[in-house]
């Protein structure tokens, strides 16, 4: 079915309310190393390779913005900062196995 010319595919407001940072490459990746418990960001870092810190604490931002993780700064010196899922954060967990399961199945039709 073809779309009509005048239709309005992207709507912003949408846009805002929708999940869409999941697809981004660093996300769930985060969501996955978090799935078992917080995390302090040089442990995300090292689990992580090959993301530099300025996209690591980016993206840890944007959850935290999103409200899928928490940050809490236990103070101290060196700065204790720990990043845990939130409910919702958690949530996308279930959200992340049926795409991998949908992948792993279709992995040859590539």
């Amino acid at each position: 079915m073809a779309i009509p010319r005048d239709a309005v595919v992207f709507d912003p407001h949408c846009a805002r309310s929708s999940p869409i940072r999941i697809g981004d490459k660093w996300s769930g990746l985060v969501l996955r190393c978090l799935q078992d418990g917080p995390h302090r960001f040089t442990e995300l870092k090292a689990r992580l390779r090959g993301v530099s810190p300025k996209v690591l604490t980016e993206t840890l931002r944007a959850m935290e913005r999103d409200h899928w993780l928490t940050r809490t700064d236990h103070g101290g010196n060196p700065p204790h900062v720990e990043y845990a899922l939130t409910a919702l954060g958690a949530s996308l967990l279930d959200v992340l196995d049926t795409a991998c399961d949908w992948a792993r199945a279709h992995l040859a039709e590539n």
